[in-house]
């Protein structure tokens, strides 16, 4: 298949976000690999504004959820609804159904609401009432979360977590790019005239076809090479599980793919080691009070993995 459609979207997604590239990189990573996304940073940054981008990009679908301490399962999955005309009843969909879905905050709604996520994001359905509907493709779950107000938040349970293939961070733009971004937006807002650049559907077989990228024996060995290592270091109460090597491995070959290749390399595993692998790891309270952080001591144990030699 041809890859440079991957060019292509994100080339069209900066024409509204400034200067986050590298950020762009990886939510289409996480995209081609059937996964998802979890963004942790301040308000401000253009996560929103970057969802949107994304499904005008490919044509698609996009709900925003605002997630708030009373919001309930059936505000995301959607409910039954009795037709008095009809005698029996009728589902009345939630922002769930959609390709792209924003869920704004996520650490701001209760554990229960969270929860009714895993069923979409892992199955592709939701079960409403006993009735299972299924969920478009491409499906894609972007959610958010605010590292600095704690107040109010209930964390992502490490089931949750486990569920998105990579966590990353935006960070603020370099000054050049703010003065870009401010002459970008003087007069209009660029995300109105987005064009689409791909279908839903063309999306899908990009997604269908990277899993047929090539990874060689000895890149996946050492994918469990790094995986293991987390399990055995004595700083990490618990290691990456094996969904985490299943996570390197898809976004290694949607890496791949974004590069124009058709086989994976050492330095893609390398390269996402830490998106995809930090958020899965908890620290021994001892390490948490050094002051030590998943990030840290996923760089120690790729400094000390042996890298295999480049191969097809």
């Amino acid at each position: 298949m041809d890859f440079s459609l991957c060019e292509r979207i994100i080339e069209n997604i900066s024409r509204v976000i400034v200067g986050k590239r590298p950020s762009i990189e990886l939510l289409l990573v996480a995209f081609i690999a059937d996964g998802h996304a979890l963004i942790e940073d301040v308000p401000g940054l253009g996560k929103t504004l970057m969802a949107k981008s994304l499904a005008r990009t490919i044509g698609g679908t996009f709900n925003r959820v605002q997630l708030t301490p009373d919001l309930l399962p059936a505000d995301i999955t959607g409910f039954n609804v009795y037709n008095q005309q009809a005698g029996h009843f009728t589902y009345q969909s939630g922002p769930v159904i959609a390709n792209i879905l924003l869920a704004d905050e996520i650490n701001r709604t209760i554990p229960r609401t969270q929860s009714s996520l895993l069923e979409s994001m892992e199955e592709r359905q939701v079960t409403v009432d006993g009735q299972t509907h299924l969920l478009p493709r491409p499906f894609f779950v972007m959610a958010t979360q605010n590292p600095i107000e704690l107040e109010g938040t209930f964390p992502l349970p490490e089931a949750q977590l486990d569920r998105f293939l990579l966590k990353l961070r935006l960070g603020y733009p370099e000054k050049d790019e703010e003065i870009s971004m401010l002459e970008r937006f003087r007069e209009k807002d660029p995300l109105k005239n987005l064009k689409e650049v791909a279908g839903p559907q063309q999306v899908s077989e990009l997604q269908d076809a990277r899993k047929k990228i090539r990874i060689s024996i000895p890149v996946r060995k050492y994918i469990v090479d790094i995986v293991r290592a987390t399990r055995k270091n004595k700083a990490l109460r618990f290691g990456a599980s094996p969904r985490g090597s299943l996570g390197l491995m898809r976004a290694g070959q949607a890496l791949a793919a974004l590069r124009g290749r058709e086989f994976v390399l050492p330095d893609d595993i390398k390269h996402l080691a830490v998106p995809v692998l930090a958020h899965r790891l908890i620290l021994t309270d001892e390490e948490r009070l050094r002051g030590g952080t998943p990030r840290q001591l996923l760089g120690k144990i790729l400094e000390q993995t042996p890298v295999p030699a480049p191969t097809e």
